[in-house]
């Protein structure tokens, strides 16, 4: 069920969205497109109308106003555009012996050893004192310089090579190098005072200031205020001869944002009001004004509310949430056959298998998890099953390996039906990841298909 042409488009996003921003700015842009308004321009609403509300440009929730009442409840895609990376610090910049760092603070569960040695680009904005905004992306052009962290020469790593995985790359050794400088010992050295090199201003790092601030007029003191994001540099490619699968960074869980997405764009007239959320912070915890954790979601459905012609009241809205459907547009850890025996086979997802359901998240004794109901996954099943679509039942390893967890419990706190249903990823949370194109499409055609659910 390969469509091709959803798959060039996802692999787009996946270029332009490497950041929540960039993200969001994307969706607003197709979104537009496709007929969705911002709802502050809108002072009612009726059935058929689409609108979005946003928050703090790093989370999204659109809309399509279906034909029954909205206390009914809703069918809920919820995904989230946030993935583990590196942040740089507010104090970032220095030299150390002739080599600019800038020094990163990691988000997000990551192996620290798979981020050494890669290109790297840097992206994100720097806000000034005078309310301007300098957008930054750097590293992706063909024409641009990337960046790097470096590791120990095995010919010198005997110690290193004894330590545990998680120890021997720490994570303030992961800082990011910049430029360099030339070594010049000068003649007078051996007289001076430790003091007095120390007054020295490191020519290095001037240079690299200088380039800053004349490209893109930035301060040092500029870092403050300014949200940047340490990303793989390259495009989403191709995996393998038969070109079947995707290798890019971010797919966890922007693989599941981009199919939620585009199947509210396609919806046409619904019964149920549809609605696609698109959150962040979801890879430390859910935190912050644009995390599930916040009131962001209620908020927007209190501004749809609000805007139609029964009017809000507080009841209209708690009944709503506690009547919609949701599914946590989530991915699942895929079957690695080079790692078995951390799965349960015959409880595994496959990649190529279609999209997966969990029934439950969390970890060992089901920690953190949001339990589905039963019912609500047969209806599903009937769905999908009517529909074409093919699915598959999964965990995401065995019970004592460990876990994880999703916006889902965020949502059923609600009172509301939710189960996890995303594609599978091969080498989760490592800089680039894998996914195969025929669940790409599958998860598509499921979240379309959920749109329709009465």
């Amino acid at each position: 069920m390969k469509n091709e042409n959803l798959i060039n488009d996802y692999k787009s996003f996946l270029n332009d969205g490497k950041t929540e921003r960039e993200c969001v700015s994307k969706i607003i842009s197709l979104a537009e497109k496709a007929g969705f308004q911002d709802i502050s321009k809108c002072t009612s609403l009726k059935a058929g109308d689409k609108v979005y509300v946003q928050k703090m440009n790093k989370a999204i929730a659109l809309f399509n106003v279906g034909t029954d009442k909205i206390e009914n409840g809703m069918n809920i895609l919820g995904a989230h555009i946030d993935s583990p990376r590196l942040d740089v610090k507010q104090n970032p910049l220095y030299e150390n012996n002739f080599l600019v760092y800038l020094n990163t603070h990691y988000y997000g569960g990551i192996k620290k050893y798979q981020w050494v040695t890669l290109p790297l680009a840097i992206h994100g904005v720097v806000c000034k004192k005078d309310g301007s905004v300098v957008n930054v992306c750097v590293g992706e052009s063909e024409d641009d310089p990337v960046f790097c962290i470096s590791d120990i020469l095995p010919h010198l790593a005997q110690k290193q090579m004894k330590e545990n995985a998680s120890d021997f790359i720490t994570g303030e050794s992961l800082d990011l190098i910049l430029g360099s400088g030339i070594p010049e010992k000068d003649k007078d050295d051996d007289n001076e005072e430790k003091s007095d090199k120390k007054d020295k201003k490191p020519s290095a790092k001037k240079a690299i200031l200088s380039i800053l601030k004349e490209k893109y007029q930035i301060e040092e003191e500029d870092f403050g205020s300014a949200e940047l994001e340490i990303v793989p540099a390259g495009k989403a490619r191709d995996l393998g001869f038969d070109r079947s699968l995707i290798l890019g960074y971010g797919q966890d869980d922007r693989s599941c944002a981009f199919t939620s997405f585009r199947a509210i764009l396609e919806s046409g007239k619904v019964k149920k009001t549809a609605c696609c959320l698109c959150v962040d912070k979801e890879e430390i915890g859910s935190v912050g004004a644009t995390g599930m954790g916040s009131h962001f979601f209620e908020n927007a459905l209190a501004e749809v509310v609000a805007r139609l012609p029964e009017g809000y009241s507080e009841l209209t809205l708690r009944r709503c949430l506690a009547n919609c459907s949701m599914l946590s547009s989530d991915v699942n850890a895929a079957f690695d056959p080079q790692n078995s025996d951390l799965f349960d086979k015959d409880n595994a997802s496959f990649l190529n298998g279609g999209i997966v359901f969990n029934k439950y998240t969390g970890s060992r004794g089901k920690s953190g998890a949001s339990d589905a109901n039963p019912e609500f996954i047969a209806r599903l099943r009937g769905l999908l099953d009517k529909a074409g679509v093919k699915y598959q039942m999964a965990e995401l390893g065995k019970v004592d390996q460990g876990g994880g967890g999703t916006i889902a419990y965020l949502a059923a706190k609600y009172g509301m039906n939710v189960l996890d249903a995303g594609v599978s990823v091969l080498s989760m949370h490592a800089p680039w990841e894998i996914t195969a194109k025929e669940d790409i499409s599958q998860a598509y055609e499921a979240y379309k298909a959920f749109l329709t659910l009465e």
